[in-house]
Formats: C-alpha cells, structure tokens, sequence
C-alpha cells in the first residue's frame, strides 16, 4: 500500500470520527431538548447505529493505518508526537466506550417511556447528563490528536 493511500485513509478515517463524534453529539442534545421520548428513542437509535457502523470502523482502522504510517515515514510509535496521539486515542477510548453503553441505555429508557406514554425517567436525564460530561474531553482530545498529526511538534 502506498503512503499516499495509507495518509488518505488516515485522513478519512480522523475526519469521519470527529464528524461523526461532532454529529451524534448535535443530534443528540437537540432531541434531548425537546424532552419527547418518541424523537429521542428514534433519535438515539440512529446514533447508536451511526456509532456501529461509522465511529467503530474508524475507531478500528485508525490505529492500522497510523502504524503503517509511522513505519512508512519512518517515526518511532514512542516519538513525541506520536506517543502523545496514541495516549490520547487511548483516552478517547476510555471514554467512547462507556459513551455507546449509555447512548444504547438512554435509547431504552426513551423507547420505554415512549410505550408507556410517560416522560423521560430520572435515569434518563442521569445518564444524559453523564454522557454530555464525556463528550467534552473526548472532543477535545480529537482535535489535539488531529493538530499533532498536522504539526507534527517537536517535543
């Protein structure tokens, strides 16, 4: 595989996980805002299937082509800026990972209230809460990871 190919699926692969990321979070907060567990059963289970199908092939693919990369361009994976990506992909991880579980229980929650006809429950707006609180640094460590690709910093 040429390194022009593996920097383009890298390339694909950082844009569609912080697309992605960015995406679910929107939707997610503007369903929640209308407090209709019908929108945000329907809602959340999209995110849920976008998070499957999107997030976790790049989640997956990202690493690969990264190490590829860096054995192309001959970095070492303990260099610097690579280091630092790969802690912080770590620490993404940590915080993605128990993000699906929640987005797959809220979706539950909201479907329930929705059969039922009753309003989100407290467990809902718990976990809602929860996940708003992860997407923060989550986020953030995206976009680092994305200025170290570009910057490549010396350290």
């Amino acid at each position: 595989m040429t390194y022009e190919l593996l920097r383009y699926l890298h390339v694909i692969g950082a844009t569609v996980l912080l697309g992605t990321g960015a995406g679910i979070a929107f939707f997610m907060v503007i369903s929640n805002r209308s407090g209709n567990p019908a929108l945000v059963s329907h809602v959340a289970g999209i995110v849920v299937l976008a998070d499957t199908l999107f997030t976790a092939t790049a989640a997956i693919a990202q690493p690969i082509t990264g190490y590829l990369l860096a054995r192309a361009a001959g970095y070492s994976l303990f260099e610097g800026w690579v280091a630092i990506s790969l802690l912080l992909y770590l620490f993404v991880g940590a915080f993605w990972l128990p993000v699906v579980w929640m987005q797959i229980r809220m979706r539950n929650l909201a479907r329930d209230a929705w059969y039922q006809g009753s309003s989100l429950p407290k467990a809902y707006h718990r976990l809602y809460r929860l996940w708003f609180a992860c997407g923060f640094p989550a986020f953030f460590a995206v976009l680092a990871i994305v200025w170290l690709m570009l910057e490549k910093p010396t350290f």
